[in-house]
């Protein structure tokens, strides 16, 4: 197995896993009648909600919830393992760091927990990346995201109570600035053994 496949495939296993633990955090929350999301959701300018920074993304109001964030996390988690190369760790960080804390900072008073942030910053991120590197491979990323979920950029406007636009319009706006400041251009694969004439 040629090594970019091999990376991409531990790739698709790590996203794999982390989607199974928010299930797991999930159904332990459940169970213990959702006690995780007052202990470590997000809580805005609360000296006790600032591990929400991170926690955030791995807590869930219920199911239906999870359920919601699960198919866009496969998605363009796959896109962003597929073309974000060594970007990752540093991408997904500025996402949940700034869009986290500007969700501390200026979010609304209550609870926020969900991995929806995450999804608007993989979102801005592969979009913002097209525009930025304007690669063909970060291009045809930022299409086809455009494409299937380009509806949910209307998620970023208040309105539907009991969701936190704000972590939507964060994490959007955490992952364009990741797009800008975390420079990974994609390379098309090099032909090996060929001969020059």
């Amino acid at each position: 197995m040629p090594a970019a496949t091999r990376t991409f495939a531990l790739r698709l296993a790590a996203l794999g896993g982390f989607v199974a633990i928010l299930w797991i955090v999930q159904a332990l929350n459940w169970l213990t009648g959702y006690s995780l999301n007052p202990a470590f959701g997000l809580i805005p300018r609360e000296a006790e909600g600032l591990d929400g920074i991170v926690a955030m993304p791995l807590l869930h109001g219920g199911f239906g919830h999870l359920m919601s964030n699960t198919p866009p996390l496969l998605v363009m988690g796959a896109l962003l393992s597929a073309t974000a190369t060594r970007a990752l760790v540093a991408v997904n960080a500025i996402i949940v760091a700034a869009g986290g804390a500007l969700v501390w900072l200026f979010g609304s008073a209550a609870i926020h927990v969900g991995a929806s942030g995450l999804v608007f910053g993989w979102f801005g991120f592969l979009v913002a990346r097209g525009l930025v590197d304007r690669s063909p491979v970060t291009l045809a990323a930022a299409a086809l995201v455009g494409v299937l979920y380009g509806a949910i950029i209307w998620g970023v406007l208040p309105g539907r109570p009991g969701v936190s636009w704000e972590a939507h319009l964060f994490g959007a706006l955490a992952g364009v600035a990741a797009a800008v400041v975390v420079r990974s251009r994609v390379h098309a694969p090099r032909v090996e053994g060929v001969e020059r004439g």
